[in-house]
């Protein structure tokens, strides 16, 4: 028997159905790997009723306005350049689903923060950069910043260091302390670190091409502290990727060089379980130039070639993901700034999960470091440094990063002075203490405009995954001049816009003070520094056992010649108090060193 209903219950099913159709909206999404029916925020006719109240604003009430005070701009731009709309609404974010876009904190796709309760639960690591001239020096800055209330140690090395080779290299010559501290032997880490619970505080090392020796030497120092592998806790830059993309601190070709980065993430994997083997940066990118959506491709693109070359070496994702890092720039533009951390999350979280299969939510987690951008600042009335370090800082901090880096007001003109970095650290102090904005979690979450740019900041991403693959992946885009013609032309941009005074820089192109003198004060070294660590290294070198020295580097060569991975015998090496430059040495003999294709 067929099933009947009343005339009236059926109308009343008609009316139900049309309602709920109108209310929620379904549209099938198709990614490469999922099948999924959507579910949007935003009811279709409500969507069209405020397009034409829209419309009938801009005609009626705005128009007569601008007649009467017209916008400063004919058009605003973001930092990126890119073009900014009067008014959002959210018509300008029809299609945003709050469960697959957005969720909850601490929940996939994490665009809402990596953590259920952020910075409810737990502040930000303060982690300030800080290196210069000798170990000693270093070691007191270090201490002085964990009085004034630092959580997390930050160690900037200086650029013969950087660059593989010992302070009395020739090719070393003039460059002793200058952008950080030197370190070119097991001594200097010793000193280095001399008296700081390395159990306690965890530690982030910009170091790249050398990387895995200088981990070594930082693993072998706590051990003479008494200190196991598995106690320490830190990061190791260690982003080789980026070096040749932007920074260009590279030693050896492409390939021996992301051989050595999977060295550390499969050694660091099995014996270093709260380290982050590497922070795959963004800053030293966005620093060369690039726009936030290319900060942001790059980056993450970087990450997932990491990710390629750690499973082809056979390692679990679930045992390796979740002890990837990143590390991105802070910049002047406060709300493309979340805009790109919450993006960042959502991109890496998916593709974690769905392209690369992680079944572990920890792996799916994007967790950040982050540092406000150096290129922003000013030797032009440095002061205002402290209000853009602030901004910058607040942008990071309302954007759910997990670590934080305050630059110094001087750092335009030299390597940051006590007083100075000080503030810096009282600046991230009082965002956590007085300024309210730790309260609650994603703030400007569901803001029609902080959606909307999320959304652009994606897309734009995306778009640039597609271009790189359609090129032959990163390698070849990095040989083929891709990511760094991409970055050299929003640099470009960017100068022409503050030329033409399109764009306005405070103390520089407007508000200039034509008799301007700088007062304050600039960090002063020891002038005996580069005479004492020469002493040192001779000395490390006549009392070492140089036989055993020999054995160990020959056995590491032929690590380095075969397939085993290179840190054992790194280890061995450093133990032996062999130097940083004696080994990089026997690598650039094996591996050969690099240099760029000129692109015209």
């Amino acid at each position: 028997m067929a099933f009947q209903t009343s005339p009236a219950i059926t109308k009343i099913l008609v009316i139900f159905i049309a309602i709920l159709s109108n209310v929620i909206i379904f549209k099938k999404l198709h990614t490469p790997n999922t099948h999924q029916w959507r579910i949007w925020m935003f009811d279709s006719k409500k969507l069209d009723e405020i397009k034409t109240n829209k419309n009938k604003w801009e005609e009626t009430t705005l128009k007569e306005n601008l007649s009467r005070f017209p916008e400063r701009k004919e058009k605003f731009i973001t930092t990126s350049s890119e073009e900014i709309n009067r008014l959002y609404t959210p018509a300008d974010i029809p299609n945003l689903d709050y469960t697959q876009d957005l969720g909850l904190p601490g929940e996939y796709p994490y665009t809402r923060g990596v953590h259920p309760t952020l910075h409810r639960g737990k502040l930000w690591t303060m982690r300030m950069f800080a290196g210069f001239g000798m170990a000693e020096e270093t070691n007191q800055r270090f201490k002085y910043l964990l009085e004034q209330g630092q959580t997390g140690l930050s160690i900037a090395f200086d650029l013969p260091t950087l660059m593989g080779y010992d302070s009395d290299a020739p090719e070393a010559l003039g460059e002793f302390g200058k952008c950080g501290v030197a370190i070119s032997s097991l001594k200097d880490m010793e000193v280095l670190l001399s008296d700081i619970p390395l159990d306690k505080v965890s530690t982030s090392m910009t170091i790249n091409s050398p990387a895995s020796i200088i981990w070594a030497m930082y693993i072998v120092a706590a051990e003479k502290q008494g200190i196991r592998p598995d106690q320490l806790r830190g990061t190791t830059q260690n982003d080789i990727l980026k070096e040749f993309i932007a920074q260009k601190e590279y030693i050896f070709p492409p390939e021996p060089s992301m051989r050595l980065v999977t060295d550390t993430i499969e050694f660091g994997t099995h014996n270093l379980p709260q380290w982050n083997t590497i922070s795959i940066s963004g800053y030293h990118i966005r620093e060369a130039g690039s726009t936030a959506a290319q900060e942001l491709a790059f980056t993450l693109i970087d990450g997932l070639e990491y990710v390629r070359w750690a499973v082809d070496r056979g390692l679990d994702i679930d045992d390796f993901a979740p002890r990837l890092s990143f590390f991105f720039n802070a910049h002047n533009d406060f709300f493309e700034e979340i805009a790109k951390y919450r993006a960042a999350r959502r991109i890496w979280a998916r593709e974690m999960k769905e392209t690369f299969g992680a079944k572990n939510p920890r792996s799916w987690l994007m967790r950040t470091h982050s540092q406000t951008a150096g290129a922003s600042l000013t030797a032009q009335q440095p002061e205002n440094n402290v209000v853009r370090v602030a901004i910058q800082a607040l942008a990071a901090v309302l954007g759910g990063t997990q670590s934080l880096h305050t630059n110094s007001l001087d750092e335009a003109l030299a390597l940051p002075s006590e007083d100075a970095v000080t503030i810096a650290l009282r600046t991230q102090q009082i965002i956590a203490e007085e300024s309210g904005v730790t309260n609650t979690i994603d703030p400007l979450g569901g803001s029609y405009f902080i959606e909307s740019l999320t959304n652009q900041i994606e897309e734009q991403a995306l778009a640039y995954f597609r271009r790189i693959e359609e090129i032959g992946g990163v390698l070849p885009a990095i040989e083929k001049g891709f990511f760094q013609g991409e970055i050299a032309d929003a640099a470009y941009r960017y100068q022409i816009e503050i030329d033409k005074e399109d764009r306005y820089i405070v103390g520089l192109n407007k508000y200039v003070h034509a008799d301007e003198k700088i007062k304050i004060p600039i960090l002063k070294m020891d002038p005996e520094g580069f005479k004492k660590q020469v002493e040192r290294l001779e000395k490390v070198r006549s009392e070492r056992d140089n036989a055993a020295v020999g054995q160990k580097l020959d056995q590491l060569r032929i690590a380095c010649q075969g397939t085993e991975n290179t840190m054992p015998y790194i280890m061995d090496a450093v133990r032996a108090y062999a130097t940083l430059g004696e080994i990089t040495d026997i690598m650039r003999e094996v591996f050969s060193t690099y240099e760029e294709r000129t692109i015209i």
